[in-house]
């Protein structure tokens, strides 16, 4: 089965692998275009289209599927197009393009946190258990009849990060079960039940946290956020970037946002107790350890993040 792959960042790369792994011809890969990484902004290839270079597969770029890119799609006569997390909108020219449709790798228990940010959104949301769904791309926002389920647990100190890396690799082999199924004719995708929630994309202000919130709400949205776009505070009208926090509930009495050093820990007050800074990054400083930047300040006394 001749297949298109669609998708964009490292966490798509483990279901480009299982696909050549399963034997699938994998005729093109459609991925965005090169964005500037790092301080000096150098255009880089997306993590799949490196991946896609290594493995000899002719890649498509394009920051959304328009007449063009539909074209160079068509011509490569897919019979099923696979994506994850490409980052754009597939409109119906381009899906009525392969017979089998497209197979989308979502990662969230569908209709739970359709959008851009599931994992980000359930741990944030303080879900215990999430997972990834493969179903049929449709016009709909992520509303498309279920192929496969796969579940699992949201650990209490997953970051976002560490959560999408888990099931990258166990939704690559969903997808690739999936087409399978797809190539034998023994898929039977079941229409969507359950409780819609959304997951839009995450904004920098995502990241703000907000010191008058009880500690356990602080730390979700703290570990939702990590990696991207990153916890912060605001510290002498500067933005001051954080790494999660840990809860310490046994410590109390400290105002929201007031800060204080009990031995080698730094605290920090919230709405409900108080929780311990891990790491900080003032600003126009490297990231360090929450002791050592304690350490470097005249007196946490009066120090107060908003």
């Amino acid at each position: 089965m001749r297949v298109l792959f669609a998708g964009t960042p490292a966490v798509a790369v483990p279901s480009l692998d299982a696909l050549i792994k399963a034997g699938f011809d994998v005729v093109a890969v459609l991925t965005r275009p090169d964005a500037p990484i790092g301080r000096k902004r150098v255009l880089t290839p997306s993590p799949v289209a490196q991946r896609a270079a290594e493995l000899g597969i002719d890649v498509i770029h394009a920051a959304r599927v328009d007449a063009e890119a539909i074209d160079k799609i068509s011509a490569v006569q897919p019979d099923v197009a696979a994506i994850v997390a490409y980052g754009g909108l597939v409109p119906p020219p381009a899906l009525a393009i392969p017979r089998h449709g497209w197979v989308n790798l979502h990662f969230s228990l569908l209709p739970a946190w359709r959008g851009a940010a599931p994992v980000q959104r359930a741990v944030m949301a303080g879900d215990e258990i999430t997972g990834a769904v493969t179903f049929q791309l449709e016009e709909g926002l992520d509303t498309g009849p279920v192929f496969g389920t796969l579940t699992e647990s949201v650990r209490p100190q997953d970051t976002a990060g560490d959560l999408l890396e888990r099931l990258s690799h166990s939704g690559a082999v969903l997808l690739a079960q999936t087409l399978s199924a797809i190539d034998a004719g023994k898929a039977a995708p079941q229409p969507q039940a359950g409780d819609v929630s959304l997951a839009p994309k995450l904004t920098l202000e995502d990241g703000h946290l907000n010191w008058s919130h009880p500690a356990l709400a602080i730390s979700r949205q703290a570990r939702g956020v990590t990696p991207e776009p990153g916890a912060w505070t605001v510290l002498d009208g500067q933005r001051v970037k954080l790494e999660p926090v840990r809860l310490r509930p046994e410590v109390s009495g400290l105002a929201p946002g007031a800060v204080a050093l009990q031995g080698k820990v730094v605290l920090v007050g919230t709405g409900s107790h108080a929780v311990e800074l891990t790491r900080i990054q003032p600003a126009g400083k490297k990231m360090m350890a929450a002791a050592d930047w304690a350490r470097g300040m005249a007196s946490l006394e009066s120090v107060v993040f908003e």
